[in-house]
């Protein structure tokens, strides 16, 4: 039985070659977003409790080999994953979607973390945060711009901060579809995490095509030691091969 740590799009492709495949497997889902995606496998939601209930959930599902396909900024998840998975010699591979490149026309700042954003981002301007509701917190050196957050759920608590708003919206989103709401927001800026992925793409396309600055937070530099693909069908392989 190969555990699917799941939660993105490429997962559920991934899931889908899984099934097909009929390769016996399990999708685990974190549990942030309330209705989420159906998976065409077997497929479990929240946490795992700890170090210690992830090697129970092993124990007892009797997993053989894991693919980590979670988000490429869940560096936790993927850090204990791979280390625990290495302790106990069972198979990990961690899929990983390749990361966005920069086009001609493209007005891109990079930085290391949102701690970076108040160093290129102005006093007064307005900025469209695309990097999820749980990072909402580490925006509070933005305070005094006017920033709009988009969830896939509606809050149960108001906006943080004084300026700005929830925008809730739940994906595929289209260029079309992005500029439009572009255009009614009216960012200067779009703050985003260097994810990768066609789906996530059409903000940036919308940006440019708006003249729209990006700030594009770097993504976290790569585990060594550890196998490694970018193609869904790779990874699909790879299971096959076991």
């Amino acid at each position: 039985m190969i555990l699917l740590l799941a939660g993105t799009k490429e997962a559920r492709n991934l899931a889908g070659y899984l099934a097909q495949a009929g390769i016996d497997c399990i999708a685990s889902l974190a549990g942030v977003t309330q209705s989420p995606y159906e998976y065409p496998l077997e497929t479990r939601s929240g946490g795992f409790g700890g170090e210690e209930g992830f090697l129970s959930f092993l124990a007892a599902k009797k997993i053989s080999a894991v693919i980590d396909a979670t988000h490429p900024f869940a560096t936790q998840i993927t850090e204990r994953t791979a280390r625990l998975c290495a302790e106990r010699a069972i198979p990990y591979l961690r899929y990983e979607r390749p990361e966005w490149r920069s086009r001609h026309g493209d007005a891109w700042h990079e930085v290391a973390s949102i701690e970076d954003l108040a160093a290129i981002i102005p006093v007064g301007a307005r900025a469209f945060v695309a990097t999820g509701k749980q990072t909402l917190d580490a925006y509070a050196l933005l305070g005094d711009r006017t920033l709009f957050c988009r969830v896939i759920d509606p809050p149960s608590e108001p906006f943080p901060y004084p300026q700005g708003g929830y925008i809730v919206a739940r994906p595929p989103f289209t260029e079309a579809s992005e500029r439009a709401l572009f255009e009614e927001v009216k960012p200067d800026w779009l703050v985003v995490k260097n994810a990768g992925g066609a789906s996530g793409r059409a903000k940036l396309d919308a940006a440019r095509a708006l003249g729209i600055s990006v700030a594009m937070i770097a993504r976290p530099a790569p585990l060594d030691g550890i196998e490694r693909r970018e193609q869904v069908l790779d990874a699909l392989e790879w299971a096959e091969a076991l």
